[in-house]
């Protein structure tokens, strides 16, 4: 089983979401367990303080070391990166690291593993963090967040979905998009003809070698004008 932990001053915000569809599926199916963690449950003074103002001055405010310490700490059983598990990630979700990709999302899923997810807000993080603990700095696109928990999301369903027996089928997630560095194929259902726009009569052939090199081409030339940069 993955084992996913997700350290965030947000717990609730993930308690629903993970209760749909593939995610829901994959949990009630044992191959994965997803937790979500308060930040603030590992602080120490009365307030549950987890920020702080910017050495050198600026705008905002920034995660404290202490309580993603002892809460990674906690849930790994190491303080430092040269200490995890030999099967453990702990990932930083911001728009410093590199970027989300399904190369990326098939890295982090591993049955038998952890994957730490920690949740940025304000600023971000002291650094100090991604120094001595962070395993992985990932970014779910070029643009900035409120705060990593919508991230943590994304990454997560990205993950779940390419373990062992999360989908309903095992070819599924083979020839999604990007598993070949190409988007997908078309994709058409009944009826065969509406408004005037009818299914590509190879679909409908029965004629099976026809119908996949019909789909290469397709995605091929789907990539080239959605994302002419995949071809590189």
């Amino acid at each position: 089983m993955l084992r996913i932990d997700i350290i965030t001053i947000f717990p609730e915000f993930f308690r629903d979401v993970i209760d749909f569809g593939i995610v829901k599926r994959a949990r009630a199916a044992g191959i994965v367990e997803i937790t979500a963690h308060d930040l603030r449950g590992w602080t120490t003074d009365k307030h549950h303080i987890v920020d702080d103002r910017p050495f050198g001055g600026g705008d905002g405010m920034v995660l404290k070391p202490e309580p993603i310490f002892a809460g990674v700490e906690a849930l790994t059983g190491a303080g430092r990166r040269e200490d995890l598990p030999p099967q453990t990630r702990v990932v930083l979700l911001s728009p410093q690291g590199r970027v989300l990709t399904q190369a990326v999302a098939r890295e982090l899923a591993q049955p038998e593993s952890q994957v730490v997810l920690l949740c940025g807000r304000y600023e971000g993080v002291d650094e100090r963090v991604v120094e001595a603990l962070v395993t992985d700095e990932i970014s779910i696109g070029d643009y900035v967040l409120s705060g990593g928990e919508a991230a943590a999301l994304v990454l997560t369903d990205a993950i779940v979905r390419l373990l062992p027996g999360a989908l309903g089928s095992e070819t599924s997630a083979v020839f999604e998009s990007f598993s070949e560095s190409l988007l997908d194929c078309p994709h058409y259902t009944r009826p065969p003809e509406f408004r005037g726009m009818r299914v590509p009569d190879v679909l409908l052939s029965g004629n099976h070698a026809e119908i996949e090199r019909w789909r290469k081409d397709a995605a091929l030339l789907k990539t080239r004008r959605n994302r002419p940069d995949l071809l590189k």
